[in-house]
């Protein structure tokens, strides 16, 4: 059994979430012994579509009529579009079908969450859904001294500075007016936001809130991944008020590197993420100061190392015997009946 991993446009996306996905899967079916290839031009018996563009989808009809199984990825739903690019309303007319298209045509769907599958599955496409996380590389996000000193002075920051990190595109979705706002809040306390967006694709009501941030808020954008792995190190915690993820792939990048997390309390962590416990969440800024305080000026050993647990749980080697499982028992149901 041969899978091929799809990715349109793989230099667009590898700063973005699905990016991450590319290489995660890739390291997934390694560690499983599983055959991939990354070329639609190779013999294989399963395709794997993660984008949902053009050139995506005419391979996706193109391997219907070959009669080659086919899993398309669900990275995205209707509800984690809204309130992200400029214009998404706009942009949801063609987005929105189109998806819903690809969910509707494959064979199968493989999403991260239980709570990405029951949304999905609400859209009553009648296409078979399971949820298999997008994992993480337990040992990449080790500690490592260097990677601090490195994120230290690149901020020009000190042992004593108090430093809140927030990660991700800037969209309204992700919660980015709400860390302006806590951050204003808290004027002793250093927030920095990673993650760039083209001003084109910023919303206006992002623009103007970056316009009008506070001073303690740092926009370095795109960055080094490694300085980024020094700060999930430094930092107090992960400040992630998001409104609406398929998993939330930097919350994992987090609890890996044993920072304490701070998250919205939204429906994506429902089953895997429990307050007070491996986490902290909270349902609105009041809320989120009063959590960010006590994470602060608190011993958060317990959470943290439970928190590192919940990462361990979805380290690669794992996820890539969830995937090849998958794979498994759609070729033999596939290949059975065709």
């Amino acid at each position: 059994m041969k899978v091929l991993l799809y990715f349109e446009a793989e230099e667009k996306i590898k700063k973005s979430g699905i990016g991450r996905a590319l290489k995660h899967q890739i390291e997934a079916l390694t560690s499983a012994g599983v055959d991939y290839t990354l070329s639609s031009k190779d013999s294989f018996d399963i395709a794997h579509i993660n984008t949902y563009w053009p050139k995506s989808k005419k391979l996706l009809k193109k391997l219907k009529k070959k009669h080659i199984p086919v899993i398309v990825h669900g990275h995205s739903t209707i509800e984690d579009f809204r309130y992200s690019f400029a214009l998404w309303k706009v942009m949801a007319l063609w987005f929105n079908p189109n998806l819903m298209w690809f969910y509707k045509n494959c064979d199968f769907i493989i999403t991260p969450t239980l709570y990405s599958k029951q949304v999905i599955d609400s859209y009553n496409l009648g296409t078979p859904v399971i949820h298999v996380s997008n994992g993480i590389d337990i040992n990449e996000y080790t500690y490592d001294e260097e990677k601090v000193k490195a994120f230290k002075k690149y901020f020009n920051l000190t042992d004593d500075d108090k430093v809140v990190i927030g990660v991700g595109f800037p969209f309204q979705r992700k919660g980015i007016i709400d860390f302006f706002e806590i951050a204003r809040q808290r004027p002793d306390v250093k927030f920095i936001w990673f993650g760039y967006l083209q001003k084109i694709l910023t919303s206006n009501i992002v623009k103007k809130a970056i316009k009008n941030k506070p001073n303690n808020v740092i926009m370095p954008g795109y960055i080094d991944n490694s300085i980024i792995k020094g700060a999930y190190h430094f930092a107090k915690c992960l400040l992630f008020p998001s409104y609406e993820e398929t998993e939330g792939i930097v919350v994992l990048e987090a609890l890996a590197s044993s920072c304490p997390v701070l998250i919205r309390d939204i429906g994506v962590y429902k089953d895997w993420l429990e307050d007070n416990k491996n986490c902290y969440k909270a349902n609105n800024n009041e809320e989120f100061l009063l959590k960010l305080d006590k994470i602060i000026n608190s011993n958060n050993k317990e959470i943290i190392n439970n928190g590192y647990l919940v990462a361990k749980s979805k380290n690669l080697d794992i996820i890539g015997k969830e995937l090849k499982l998958a794979y498994e028992n759609l070729y033999q149901k596939f290949y059975k009946n065709n």
